[in-house]
C-alpha cells in the first residue's frame, strides 16, 4: 500500500505536538508539510501532575486523555489546512499518543499512553492507528525504542557504520553497522529533559537556546561522577527510560549536597550527563563512523559541539544531510508504523525491544 499517511509525535518534553503529512508512494518516504502544535500552558500542567503519583489519578487521566486528543486532532486539522490537503486523501493517522508512564521492568511490565485516538478520528474524518507500544510489552520487550525499524529502512547504508541519535526530552540511539540483522537500538537517559526543567525554573524560558546558558558555566567533576553512576547508565540493553526516573525530583535529590554550586554550572554539568552517558554508549557499540543527530538536542549548538570532543573519530551531523529535516524524523516515524500496520508488516525489532518476536502494532480506530 502506498499513498499518504500523517504521523502525530508528543514527546517526554510535552512542549507541542508534531502533525508530519508524507507520502509514502515512492522508494524513500516524502516529507509533504509539517505543524507543531504547541502545548497550551494548562494541559502541560496537567500532564505534568499525572506524571507522578498522585490522588484523583483516574479522573484527570481521564479527562486529559480527552484533552490531548482534541489537541492532536487539531494539529492535524492544520497541518491539512496549511497543505490543502482533503481528509479524504489520507489513508491513516499514526499517533504515538503522550507517555505518561513507562514501567516495562516490572514482574508486570506496562506502558501508557493518553490522546484518545477515538477523538481523532472523530473530529478529523480519518482512520486512526495507535497504541503501538504495548503489543510489544505483551511479548516481554520493552516497548521503545520504536523508530530503529524506520531509522534502519530510510538511513542505513551497507557500507558505513551509522548511529542516529535522536534527543527529545530522552536521548536514545539507533545502531545501524551496515547488516539488517544487527541493528540496536535503546535509550541512554536523559536529553533534554533535565536541562529543560533546570532553564524552567531559573531563567523562566522552555529552553536553553544553543545551549548558550551551559556554556556560560563550568561543569562540576564531581556533581557528574555522581549523577553517573546511577544504575541504568550501566545496565546492559535492552533498556527504556522515561520521566518516571529522570525528573524534577530525581535532580533536586542530585543537587543536595550541592547548593553552593552556581545554576549555569549546575546546567553545564547537566549538558555533560546528556552528552557523556550518549558518548559512553556510542563507543559501546563503535569506535569510529558517522551519527546523525535528530529531535530538539540536534538544534543545541553547544551539545553537539560537546558530544564533538568525546566523539572525535566520529563524523557528526544532523539527518538533514540524509535528507530528514531533523525536526521532524519521529513524526515521520510514527507515520511510516501507521503504514506498516496497513500493510499487516511487523515493526519492532526484538533486538532492540527485547520482545520474544516480530509483530504487528497497533490497532485501528475508524473515523467511520
Amino acid at each position: 500500500m502506498s499513498g499518504l499517511f500523517i504521523g502525530l509525535m508528543s514527546g517526554t518534553s510535552m512542549d507541542g505536538v508534531d502533525a508530519v503529512l508524507v507520502d509514502f508512494s515512492a522508494t524513500s518516504p516524502r516529507l509533504i508539510g509539517g505543524h507543531s502544535e504547541p502545548m497550551p500552558d494548562h494541559l502541560f500542567k496537567g500532564l505534568q501532575r499525572l506524571c507522578q503519583p498522585g490522588s484523583d489519578e483516574i479522573n484527570r487521566l481521564g479527562r486529559l486523555d480527552r484533552t490531548v486528543g482534541k489537541l492532536f486532532a487539531k494539529a492535524v486539522n492544520q497541518l491539512l489546512a496549511r497543505t490543502g490537503v482533503s481528509p479524504l486523501e489520507v489513508v491513516a493517522i499514526g499517533s504515538h499518543g503522550q507517555t505518561i508512564r513507562h514501567m516495562p521492568s516490572l514482574d508486570t511490565g506496562y506502558t501508557l499512553q493518553i490522546g484518545d485516538p477515538n477523538t481523532i478520528a472523530v473530529e478529523t474524518g480519518i482512520n486512526v492507528i495507535a497504541d503501538f507500544r504495548r503489543k510489544d510489552v505483551a511479548l516481554g520487550g520493552q516497548g521503545a525504542p520504536l523508530v530503529p525499524a524506520f531509522h534502519q529502512e530510510v538511513f542505513a547504508a551497507p557500507d558505513a557504520v551509522r548511529v542516529i541519535l535522536n534527543i527529545g526530552g530522552i536521548a536514545n540511539i539507533t545502531f545501524l553497522p551496515g547488516d539488517r540483522n544487527k541493528v540496536l537500538g535503546f535509550d541512554t537517559g536523559p536529553g533534554n529533559t533535565l536541562i529543560d526543567v533546570w532553564v524552567q525554573q531559573h531563567l523562566q524560558t522552555p529552553f536553553d537556546k544553543d545551549g548558550a546558558w551551559a556554556a556560560s558555566g563550568k561543569t562540576n567533576d564531581d556533581l557528574l561522577k555522581q549523577m553517573m553512576s546511577h544504575p541504568y547508565f550501566a545496565q546492559n540493553f535492552p533498556k527504556s527510560t522515561g520521566k518516571e526516573l529522570f525528573n524534577q525530583a530525581w535532580l533536586e535529590h542530585q543537587l543536595a549536597q550541592f547548593s553552593h554550586l552556581k545554576d549555569q554550572d549546575i546546567q553545564s554539568t547537566l549538558l555533560d550527563l546528556t552528552c557523556h552517558t550518549i558518548a559512553k554508549d556510542v563507543l559501546k557499540l563503535a569506535k569510529a563512523g558517522e551519527l546523525y543527530a535528530c529531535g530538539g538536542g540536534a538544534l543545541n549548538a553547544e551539545l553537539m559541539r560537546r558530544l564533538q570532543l568525546l566523539l572525535p573519530d566520529f563524523r557528526l551531523a544532523t539527518t538533514a544531510q540524509l535528507g530528514v529535516d531533523p525536526k521532524w524524523v519521529e513524526a515521520i516515524a510514527f507515520a511510516w508504523l501507521a503504514m506498516r500496520f496497513e500493510q499487516g508488516l511487523p515493526a519492532n525489532l526484538p533486538a532492540v525491544t527485547g520482545a520474544s518476536r516480530q509483530a504487528v502494532l497497533g490497532a485501528r480506530y475508524p473515523a467511520a
